[in-house]
């Protein structure tokens, strides 16, 4: 059974992250708004069950995560906890129509994968956070700004990495085949792949992960409930942020279905699964409450059959 808290070292990076991170997205309204207590709480009861390894954006909640992420850290000993955040949207004033966040600031999240947008989006982020640096820094879904983010952004953060203000780079997406051409050209020491190798969707597996385990390149899987289906299949659940599709929905109650037989939760495998391909390093949940924190670290924790893992490969 995977430990929440035990440290494991983040491929080549001088990085030791804790096998269970907090997504903090969540904290920041993610489709309904929260507050800045129970984001608190949220990050309190993440502590309490041994997690030190925390990630954000400036997308999330429009600044809004960063700036309670850091509050929520406020007072703890820097050395203890690894802080991930993004480069790749720098937030302006302004109003977007199609956030997924609810009661965001006036700022509207512009992409920018400049060298010199790459420098100033993580100069506001430490003073959103109130940190005096930032671990890991991904480059944030360049899905259509690859060329840009390869000249830009990396150079930026390569430049950073190498005079010591940050001590990893990263790329996050919702894809792994671009994931995949950056791990092949050298440009990062890890990789974040939200959604991608899932329960609900392998299709890492097919180029990202072979790769990066020969490259030596960690790979930090989020995601891994398919931004909801895959915590609760029901009527109404979301899949990649948006409506599920009927069969998405189908095969998810299968695979239910499966566990329940096993007398395992969804929820318990979905978070599991990822860490059964050895390039994948550690696991991030998202969440917004102290009560979700502790499901998540319970089922993190629960035991399962190997039986049940060869029951589900065959749905």
């Amino acid at each position: 059974m995977p430990d929440p808290g035990e440290r494991v070292k983040l491929g080549a990076t001088p990085l030791r992250v804790t096998r269970l991170g907090l997504g903090c997205a969540p904290l920041a309204n993610l489709y309904r708004a929260s507050d800045e207590v129970q984001a608190r709480a949220a990050v309190d009861a993440a502590w309490d069950a041994g997690i030190r390894w925390f990630d954000t954006a400036p997308l999330y909640g429009h600044g809004l995560s960063e700036r309670r992420l850091g509050a929520a850290l406020r007072g703890r000993e820097r050395s203890e906890y690894v802080v991930a955040s993004k480069v790749g949207r720098l937030l302006r004033p302004g109003v977007d129509p199609e956030t997924v966040f609810a009661d965001v600031p006036p700022l509207r999240p512009v992409f920018d994968f400049s060298y010199d947008g790459a420098l100033r989006s993580l100069e506001e982020s430490l003073t959103r956070l109130g940190l005096d640096r930032i671990d890991l820094v991904h480059v944030h879904d360049p899905d259509a700004h690859e060329v840009e983010a390869e000249r830009g952004a990396f150079r930026a953060l390569l430049r950073l990495r190498d005079e010591g203000v940050i001590r990893a780079i990263g790329a996050g997406m919702n894809q792994s085949p671009m994931l995949a051409r950056f791990v092949e050209r050298g440009l990062v020491d890890c990789v974040l792949v939200a959604g991608r190798w899932s329960l609900l969707d392998d299709s890492a597996a097919r180029d990202l992960l072979p790769l990066a385990e020969r490259s030596g390149v960690a790979v930090i899987a989020a995601g891994v409930f398919n931004s909801g289906i895959l915590a609760a299949p029901r009527a109404g659940a979301t899949y990649d942020y948006a409506p599920a599709p009927p069969e998405r929905l189908a095969r998810a109650q299968r695979l239910e279905a499966i566990c329940a037989r096993f007398g395992v939760s969804l929820r318990a495998a979905a978070l599991q699964f990822p860490l059964r391909h050895p390039a994948v390093r550690c696991v991030l949940v998202g969440a917004r409450s102290a009560e979700e924190i502790a499901d998540a670290a319970a089922q993190f924790t629960a035991p399962i059959p190997a039986e049940l893992w060869a029951a589900l490969a065959g749905e």
